[in-house]
């Protein structure tokens, strides 16, 4: 009777054990789980969006207020399809340069109304270097230029 309930007790942690390794992820700095990683993702100041190797529109977070609008019915799509037509040979001469290995970074400011826009695209590689895809990270950047002077921590008012 003992050893049933034991081998019960040892089942039932093991399955514990599994499901939580489910719902973790181990990285090389830490541990998070699922819902950690798209609370801080959704946290960011910025907007973030992932193409992957293919070109293939993969992920994009959920912030606020977006600066460039996303549904999900981008996921799936090329992302030429979601650039105008007349950006789209500037888009893949990016992409170009980050498979070939030449660029990491492309970036670019631009006016919307009277706010200033910084996007950024960065090559996504693993440690050997390999190719995974593309960032765009794209921030309303107006009031970070009005910044001046200094603000400490020790300044800040609870």
């Amino acid at each position: 009777m003992v050893e049933k309930r034991q081998a019960k007790e040892t089942e039932k942690s093991e399955t514990e054990d599994a499901s939580t390794s489910e719902r973790t992820l181990q990285l090389e700095t830490g541990t998070l789980s699922r819902e950690e990683v798209e609370a801080i993702l959704n946290a960011l100041p910025v907007d973030v969006t992932f193409v992957d190797k293919g070109d293939t529109v993969k992920y994009f977070n959920k912030v606020g207020k977006r600066i460039f609008v996303r549904t999900k019915a981008v996921i799936g799509r090329k992302v030429q399809q979601c650039h105008p037509q007349k950006s789209v040979h500037v888009v893949n001469k990016i992409l170009e340069s980050f498979k070939a290995g030449k660029k990491d970074v492309a970036e670019f400011w631009i006016r919307e109304g009277n706010r200033l826009v910084h996007i950024r695209y960065f090559a996504v590689r693993d440690k050997g270097g390999k190719y995974l895809g593309t960032m765009e990270v794209t921030q309303d950047i107006t009031d970070i230029k009005k910044i001046d002077g200094e603000k400490r921590l020790l300044d800040w008012e609870g």
